[in-house]
């Protein structure tokens, strides 16, 4: 807020008080006597001099002679004036008198006004459709977000894009979300591009993504270090990823720990398996530590460090509860086998005895993880509720898991379920360092070659199949399929509400258990 002519701005809080004015200079008394015949300008002057010496009350007399004389800057200043005071009436009433004028400024603030304090968005979108017209950049962002309130996407995207090119890089931004929940991608690449290049991390961010689930692991990189120079967490946990996959240690611990430090909750469960791997107990136990209280996975391989490397089975104990609890298949194994040789039965372990809904463990396929990412993002961008990401993602690997094929989910074999694909040797290996082990599952263990006719099913009778084998109800698979189709091909539905992720995460979590799967 900047009163127009005044050489900085000026806060006034509270009720203004009235204050002795001071003895007037020669120049100061030349304005008053010009003001006091009818000068306008001079009468707008001295109300600037009243507010950077902080007479308010002064300032509001002369420019309310000012501008009921017609000085346009003194009227829109009244408007400030009052706004700041919470005199919304006057403020409004000023404000307009400012704008009939073809004053920008002040049409955006009567618009403003007139949205947030008496919800008038008719009036509130006539006035900012007048200020964008008069090259407003802020009152063109504000009516294309009114317009996306009021599901006028045409109009909202008309003023993004006029906002947008000359220079707001939120409008750009947003421009690429409505690209990418449309099903338009080269669209809101061009969008995240332009606004990434200006230096918008979050646009850098999900471009990278987006490019992610296209496989363009090197441009994608490209623009993850782009966002992380900017200290998003969320690009430094994927560099890090990207690096874990390439096997270098040193980039990724550093990566994860950047993450960790700058807000990604699981990037200090990952620090910590990467610290594991590079044999630093000191290091992992700290990360491991630091993510325990709020990750399973985390609690679950804390306690088995616990036990190995200190023999604290009381320690172990209490962190295989705590992932057990949240349904950590692995850690209900642990405390299974611990609590006789602390002499506890598990009998009396509530969470052994009635356990909740398992927890999902399995490593996120990067680019599953990347659609679930931009889902929730293109959801909450104007503040709507989203589900998580890890429930999306458990959603998609769900899918995957019982029907085999995790590129087009078309195929599942019969033998899926009778001890063939699924059913070797998850779980082995190194559960502290996250290494694969002798027996875990391996390229060797998935069939190859044509598989036998009397063995396929066609995706035209996937749910069908999927019915029969669990006893599911059809329609719940056709609902967790259609969430799965929603979140791989933006633009083919609405995205899910929370609600309805509620409801499809239980069906895959009854799914699993009926198929015996984890």
């Amino acid at each position: 807020m900047t009163l127009v002519g005044a050489t900085e701005a000026t806060a006034w809080p509270g009720i203004p008080v009235p204050r002795t004015p001071e003895p007037l200079d020669p120049a100061e008394a030349y304005l008053v006597d010009r003001a006091r015949d009818g000068d306008r300008d001079a009468a707008h002057r001295l109300g600037r001099l009243c507010a950077e010496r902080d007479d308010r009350l002064g300032a509001r007399h002369w420019w309310e002679r000012a501008a009921r004389a017609g000085n346009v800057d003194s009227a829109y200043n009244l408007g400030l004036w009052h706004r700041t005071h919470g005199t919304t009436e006057e403020a409004i009433g000023w404000f307009e008198l400012a704008a009939a004028t073809g004053d920008a400024d002040a049409a955006t603030n009567l618009a403003s006004l007139l949205l947030e304090r008496r919800g008038d968005t008719e009036g509130a979108r006539t006035w900012f459709e007048r200020a964008a017209e008069d090259g407003s950049r802020h009152a063109a962002r504000r009516l294309a977000l009114l317009c996306e309130d009021q599901g006028d996407g045409i109009a909202a995207r008309r003023w993004h894009f006029r906002a947008a090119v000359d220079g707001d890089l939120r409008s750009a931004h947003d421009l690429g979300f409505l690209g990418y929940a449309a099903g338009d991608e080269p669209e809101a690449l061009h969008w995240w591009e332009y606004a990434a290049r200006g230096g918008h991390a979050e646009a850098a961010y999900h471009m990278a993504l987006l490019l992610h689930t296209a496989r363009d692991e090197n441009g994608a990189e490209a623009f993850y270090r782009l966002a992380a120079r900017a200290d998003h967490p969320g690009a430094a946990f994927r560099l890090g990823d990207m690096a874990l996959c390439r096997g270098d240690l040193h980039t990724a611990r550093v990566c994860f720990e950047r993450a960790a430090e700058t807000g990604r909750p699981d990037a200090r469960r990952m620090a910590g398996l990467v610290c594991a791997r590079m044999d630093d107990k000191a290091a992992t136990a700290h990360w491991y530590g630091r993510a325990a209280a709020d990750d399973p996975e985390a609690a679950f391989r804390f306690g088995l460090l616990l036990v190995a490397e200190h023999n604290d089975l009381k320690g172990g104990r209490h962190w295989f509860r705590r992932a057990a609890e949240r349904g950590h298949h692995g850690a209900m194994v642990e405390l299974r086998t611990l609590l006789p040789l602390l002499g506890a039965s598990p009998e009396t372990e509530e969470c052994l005895l009635d356990p909740t809904a398992p927890y999902w463990s399995r490593p996120a396929e990067p680019g599953q993880a990347a659609r679930a990412e931009l889902a929730v993002a293109a959801a909450r961008r104007r503040g709507d509720p989203a589900a998580e990401p890890a429930d999306l993602v458990e959603i998609l690997g769900t899918w995957d898991l019982v029907t085999g094929d995790p590129v087009t989910g078309d195929l599942i074999t019969a033998d899926l379920f009778t001890g063939g694909l699924f059913t070797k040797g998850l779980g082995a290996g190194d559960p502290v360092t996250g290494d694969l082990g002798v027996g875990s599952l391996s390229s060797a263990d998935v069939p190859s070659g044509p598989l036998p006719a009397g063995n396929q099913v066609g995706a035209a009778d996937t749910v069908g199949w999927l019915a029969r084998a669990s006893g599911l109800h059809r329609a719940a698979i056709e609902h967790l399929g259609l969430v799965r189709a929603t979140l791989l091909r933006p633009g083919t539905a609405p995205w899910p509400t929370p609600a309805e992720v509620e409801h499809v995460l239980g069906t895959a979590r009854d799914l699993r258990r009926r198929l015996g799967l984890r």
